[in-house]
């Protein structure tokens, strides 16, 4: 039987859901599926298996797994004592940063899972708190919701994954299992188009200056974030023109242009769609 695809509906703008302390019955488990997303799984109570890429693992309190994007798997839960546990998705350019120069990548960690095939991990027990209140904290923001809760949602999971990424299991990992997220012109491209979102060019040009052509980028692309790169450019120029309704006394067609949207309709609708507002709305409402 063919794995199936499991669909999300996420904010471009913020590619993240989690699901805090859900309780998992045999009943409501997907079959075999896959996803563009990153997942990571923590258990907080009873057991069961997960079959991750032809392996099937035990799962009990204080396991955690991490589930690289487009990896088949499965859950199991035990009849007896049904699964709590805590799952959160994300889409890599979330987390994607510049290098410091000391050769860590926030995707360390599912690095080390997908070269190794290795995909589970259980931490000492002195660890076990640490990754839980973080794992809390993101669904607190997530409840409120307060100004600059996915800022404080992002931060908290780039300190999980760099408590993940010093875990032993993980740290000890060869330096070759923490090559980056992706092949360096996918990593190049995402700095360009955070960078510059508007003077980053199209697909072709992209294309060009990573010496592959359109449709294989698209393909990888597509494949590594679970977008395309009009939505991503897209999502990235909103940002910046909500920026600019906000900052600026601009007339709305000029900010538009600003932001490299040839059309007011295009943009119009566009903006509506991120935000549920049209731009004059979303200027009027936020400033009031």
């Amino acid at each position: 039987m063919q794995p199936v695809r499991k669909p999300f509906h996420l904010d471009p703008v913020f590619p993240f859901e989690l699901v805090y302390k859900g309780v998992r019955y045999s009943d409501n488990e997907w079959p075999d599926h896959l996803h563009d997303l990153y997942e990571l799984v923590y258990i907080h109570e009873g057991t069961g298996s997960f079959f991750i890429d032809h392996t099937i693992y035990e799962k009990g309190p204080g396991d955690l797994f991490l589930i690289p994007g487009n990896t088949v798997h499965r859950a199991f839960p035990s009849a007896d004592e049904p699964i709590v546990s805590t799952a959160l998705f994300f889409s890599p350019p979330l987390v994607e940063a510049d290098s410091l120069g000391d050769r860590y990548e926030p995707l360390q960690c599912y690095n080390m899972a997908r070269g190794q095939k290795r995909y589970k991990l259980t931490p000492a027990e002195t660890d076990h708190a640490g990754i839980e209140l973080l794992l809390r904290a993101m669904a607190e923001e997530m409840a409120r919701q307060e100004t600059g809760y996915r800022h404080a949602i992002r931060l908290h999971l780039l300190r999980l994954l760099l408590e993940l990424a010093r875990l032993p299991a993980v740290h000890a990992a060869p330096a070759a299992a923490s090559v980056g997220f992706g092949p360096a012109w996918i990593r190049q491209a995402l700095r360009d188009m955070n960078r510059d979102p508007v003077g980053c060019g199209g697909l072709a040009e992209l294309a060009g200056r990573a010496d592959v052509s359109p449709s294989h980028f698209a393909r990888v692309f597509k494949g590594l974030t679970g977008m395309t790169v009009t939505d991503y450019v897209n999502a990235k120029r909103l940002v910046r023109a909500k920026d600019l309704l906000l900052s600026t006394d601009d007339n709305i067609e000029d900010i538009a242009a600003a932001c490299g949207f040839l059309g007011m309709r295009h943009f119009y609708e566009q903006f509506r769609k991120l935000t549920g507002l049209t731009p004059k709305a979303y200027r009027d409402q936020m400033k009031a």
